[in-house]
């Protein structure tokens, strides 16, 4: 019920005002953002990747509204690669990118500045001896990030991609990407689509990832897992033993500060376990997407709001 006007307050500047100004915000968000520096991301990079899991680090920004601070965001990629690299942590460390965040959004020339930013990425990436993974955003950006990644893998045959579960296309577009050498992340999805779109019942986003998830598990590419949810990841476990994917073959990945018992449960299994981790000061969108995502989520932060005040 709260999932809709939270993802809407998710892009309200007022409320983001309002959000920020809230005494235990800044407590919440730690639990979900590695920092806002980044010192503090690799920082944090180093700390998970000595307990045994991968990490897929996330530059926060996104709807970049200037090319300069597009190309920004692209710079600082770039020097958080480089800091991978000097650290020893590219091996089990990668990033991943919105594209609009390096200025797919722009009214002018969006695609090619983001073509070209997202290829400066690619090109640290694979200086420092790591891989990127393309983030995807709402629906309307679906063809022009997937056409991105057909260009970019075309220098970087590594280039990850992410596919959202809850789209009515994505069954089709997972077939188009299982082949051999293609990494793709599985997600529901985390933006408010109409229904004619996507599926809107919790059951028919479920029913949709599984479809999804066997044609992932089929083709010879190399499936992300990206799920919290309990029966998903025994579902996950169950098509790859039967399709006989040993476990460098395919990876579960979770978000920074949600279940890391099971986390930790998947690392002891001897899988893979990837973690999604988010630094920077544009915390706004991610948070707000994180507390419509659970109701948990969301019951820790008014219970902190109560408590403070």
């Amino acid at each position: 019920m709260l999932r809709t006007p939270l993802l809407a307050a998710a892009r309200s500047p007022r409320t983001r005002a309002l959000v920020e100004q809230l005494p235990p915000t800044r407590a919440l968000v730690q639990r979900f953002v590695a920092g806002d520096t980044l010192d503090q991301a690799v920082a944090v990079t180093d700390e998970l990747v000595g307990a045994g899991r991968r990490i897929s680090l996330d530059h926060l920004g996104e709807d970049t509204s200037d090319a300069d601070q597009a190309a920004a965001t692209a710079t600082a990629y770039e020097r958080l690669l480089a800091a991978l690299r000097e650290t020893g942590l590219a091996e089990r460390a990668e990033v991943s990118v919105k594209l609009s965040a390096v200025g797919q959004s722009l009214a002018r020339d969006g695609e090619r500045i983001a073509l070209d930013n997202a290829r400066r990425i690619c090109e640290a990436a694979a200086a420092a001896g790591t891989t990127v993974t393309l983030d995807m955003e709402d629906h309307t950006t679906t063809d022009s990030t997937l056409g991105i990644a057909r260009e970019l893998r075309a220098d970087f045959p590594w280039l990850g991609v992410v596919l959202q579960a809850y789209l009515h296309r994505t069954e089709a577009d997972c077939a188009d990407l299982a082949g051999a050498g293609s990494r793709v992340r599985l997600c529901k999805g985390a933006y408010q689509e109409p229904a004619s779109v996507a599926h809107q019942a919790k059951a028919e986003v479920d029913r949709a990832y599984v479809r999804c998830l066997k044609t992932l598990m089929q083709g010879e590419g190399y499936p992300m897992v990206a799920s919290h949810d309990p029966r998903l990841i025994r579902i996950a476990g169950q098509l790859a033993q039967w399709q006989e994917r040993k476990a460098d073959t395919f990876e579960y990945q979770m978000l920074y500060g949600i279940r890391p018992e099971e986390q930790q449960r998947l690392v002891d299994t001897g899988a893979t376990m990837r973690i999604y981790l988010p630094y920077g000061g544009e915390w706004y969108g991610y948070f707000m997407r994180r507390l419509a995502e659970r109701p948990a989520n969301l019951a820790f932060f008014l219970r902190a709001l109560a408590t403070r005040n």
